[in-house]
């Protein structure tokens, strides 16, 4: 049975690809809302127009998708984040955006602290298409009780080269007690500027809503506009998408390993992973003329070749990873200093994972089976032989194994990809715009984090009239909040490093 045979619904959208898409009343959305808390289906998306309010649903047993949408005919709709925390951010930024105000139940208040509003935009609710005022109030963090409790406030401006967001802890002593997070600060109004641009410029934007993962998102993007106008990627150029997303997660996950090891006071593996991670952004320039390989994947295809040099420089630095990287994992599994460090430090409960539907390695090292990759198995997926590592520790340790096991993984992947890139074309002609009526497109596509989320619609100009993109992120940084709980504020920085959210993805 499908997910749209359980829930109440009005009618489907005809125009929604590759899953369906229905209008509901508020029993339909309820029916939807009450599959969420009683854990049979898991939120992937919940996202905003100015008047209406969509919810993609996953069923993890089927793996199938559907997406529910309520018309906000009052500027109000049923509030989610009351019955499943796992909304709450989503929600808040919902009203931020468009001044869509959610309603729970008498005994429950909705949380309608500003998310991305700093005050600084010049008015209140910009995609909301009406004028209207907002009080600029002091922002109130949560409060704690306890005895000889004491706050302290990290950021948002921090030391090195990383983007802003603010952390409020509340200790006894060392101990954290409570952790709230503050982000928005990288606000760039990305959705804003979607609307009314062409596809070129669309997937620039996507290209750039989270620098590190600019391939997936231009995966995920180009899928999406692909989905709604019926259209397949040529064979070829779906193989060098996927040679570039292997591409980006080995050198986010290189440096991501070297980076945990860091703040636990191991410098030699940070620099050691760093120089493999540099030669990894050094082959992906000389494949694809870009270190971070943006504006490559296009929608029908990519916009250019791998190069003459391009796969010799990605077999050598095959070959130099599966001959220095064995001997850093063993340098990582036998230094006991390390392991004091990472072992039971920052545990994300099993529970927490699956209520949330942590992807990447945050929800795989605890216990989440979960990999766009496999799960949807989308091409070229569907071709290749991979492993997805999971593990239940759930601690920084795990999470650092989950990159290991996949850095080996990609390694294979690359070597796979190679073998069968044969000759063919770069892209698909889009079908013309004139004439055409609406059409909307979803993908997910599995960066180096976790999933992202892609929704389009276009006009008949073939122009986006609203797209929404959602970070792994947004389901990863509450889980950072409860994995600090009990520890001391000093592994902080571990923690937090071994979860590598991304602030600007959170932050659209």
């Amino acid at each position: 049975m499908g997910i749209l045979d359980s829930i109440p619904h009005v009618n489907a959208v005809l125009s929604h690809r590759p899953w369906p898409r229905a209008a509901v009343t508020e029993t339909g959305w309820q029916a939807a809302v009450d599959r969420l808390v009683e854990g049979s289906l898991t939120l992937l998306g919940f996202w905003g127009e100015p008047a209406a309010v969509h919810l993609a649903l996953l069923d993890g047993g089927s793996a199938e998708i559907a997406v529910v949408t309520y018309a906000c005919t009052a500027g109000t709709f049923p509030s989610v984040a009351s019955r499943h925390p796992p909304a709450l951010r989503l929600e808040r930024t919902i009203h931020d955006l468009f001044g869509l105000v959610p309603v729970a139940a008498d005994d429950l208040r909705p949380d309608l602290r500003p998310w991305l509003d700093h005050h600084v935009w010049g008015k209140p609710y910009p995609l909301s298409g009406r004028n209207a005022s907002r009080d600029a109030l002091p922002y109130q963090f949560l409060p704690a009780e306890g005895e000889a409790l004491h706050q302290v406030a990290v950021g948002p401006v921090h030391a090195g080269i990383i983007e802003p967001g603010h952390f409020r802890f509340t200790a006894n002593g060392e101990h954290v007690v409570r952790l709230e997070q503050w982000l928005g600060y990288t606000h760039k109004g990305i959705e804003q500027l979607m609307q009314g641009a062409s596809l070129e410029a669309a997937a620039k934007l996507a290209n750039r809503t989270s620098g590190d993962s600019a391939v997936a998102y231009a995966f995920a993007f180009a899928r999406a506009v692909e989905a709604a106008l019926d259209v397949q990627a040529p064979q070829r150029a779906t193989w060098l998408r996927a040679l570039m997303a292997e591409l980006e997660r080995l050198a986010n996950h290189l440096g991501d390993i070297g980076a945990i090891c860091n703040d636990a006071s191991f410098a030699l593996m940070h620099a050691q992973t760093g120089i493999l991670r540099e030669r990894c952004l050094r082959a992906a320039d000389v494949a694809f003329g870009h270190r971070l390989m943006m504006d490559v994947i296009v929608p029908g295809g990519v916009r250019r070749d791998i190069t003459p040099d391009g796969a010799s420089a990605l077999r050598a630095l095959l070959a130099e990873l599966r001959k220095v990287f064995p001997r850093l994992i063993e340098l990582y599994d036998n230094t006991a200093s390390l392991q004091d460090r990472t072992v039971t430090t920052g545990i994300v409960k099993a529970d927490y994972a699956r209520l949330f539907g942590a992807g990447g390695y945050v929800g795989r090292a605890s216990g989440r089976n979960f990999d766009a990759r496999r799960t949807l198995a989308y091409a070229p997926y569907d071709q290749l032989s991979f492993e997805v590592p999971v593990l239940d520790a759930g601690d920084v340790n795990a999470r650092v194994w989950i990159r290991i096991r996949e850095v080996e993984q990609s390694v294979e992947l690359i070597e796979q990809i190679l073998d069968r890139l044969g000759p063919g074309e770069l892209g698909t002609a889009l079908p013309p715009g004139v004439g055409r009526g609406a059409c909307e497109g979803m993908a997910l596509a599995e960066a180096f984090r976790g999933d992202v989320l892609v929704w389009v619609r276009l006009d008949g100009e073939l122009r986006v009239e609203r797209c929404h993109l959602r970070d792994a992120s947004w389901f990863q940084w509450p889980l950072l909040e409860t994995a600090i709980e009990g520890n001391i504020i000093a592994d902080f920085p571990l923690c937090n490093k071994s979860f590598n959210c991304s602030y600007s993805g959170a932050d659209l």
